[in-house]
């Protein structure tokens, strides 16, 4: 197979600069040399962490699902379990955790399924996207003092409905959704 991410191409960062710093979003305006010479002076970059998540089914084949507000969009949207990697976690460890705290399911077999960027022309980072199957719940949410969400277990019907439907409105959750249902037909 062909390696389709290459560093082909770079560009040459001649000036960078820091506007805004944030733990959650960090905005960076670079000064550029493209390859044939020529100059963008402004070329902005977010910076956010690394994320994760996690389709995660239990034993008897049902979806572990979070409904919540999203005040982007001003909607209420169904998604997979996700965060951000810790510093000193691996991408492993932080979907673990991230399924744990927001639905209190566990165990089960994982792998990884993907990994994907939302948008590589202005953002540094990228969500590693995992298949946990066989979880179970064994205890309750453990939220964080700004999180909102529901709990819902769904079919696998229901789940390929919202997305047949266009009803995952997340791009790096449809992503891996329509992976995995594209395995398994």
């Amino acid at each position: 197979m062909k390696n389709g991410i290459t560093e082909e191409g770079k560009w040459e960062t001649v000036d960078s600069e820091y506007l805004f710093r944030r733990p959650w979003l960090t905005v960076r305006r670079d000064k550029v040399r493209l390859p044939d010479g020529r100059i963008n002076p402004e070329f902005y970059v977010l910076e956010y962490p690394d994320w994760v998540n996690v389709i995660a089914i239990t034993g008897d084949g049902l979806f572990v699902m979070e409904k919540q507000f999203r005040y982007g969009l001003g909607k209420t949207c169904y998604e997979l379990a996700a965060g951000v990697v810790e510093d000193g976690e691996t991408p492993l460890q932080a979907a673990r955790r991230e399924l744990a705290e927001e639905t209190g399911y566990e165990g089960g077999k994982w792998q990884k399924l993907m990994t994907v960027s939302g948008n590589p022309s202005t953002t540094n980072n990228i969500t590693h996207c995992f298949l946990a199957t066989g979880v179970k719940k064994v205890s309750s949410q453990h939220l964080d003092a700004t999180e909102d969400l529901e709990v819902c277990l769904m079919t696998k019907e229901e789940v390929r409905d919202l997305l047949d439907c266009d009803q995952i409105r997340q791009a790096l959750m449809a992503a891996p959704l329509w992976k995995f249902f594209a395995g398994s037909l």
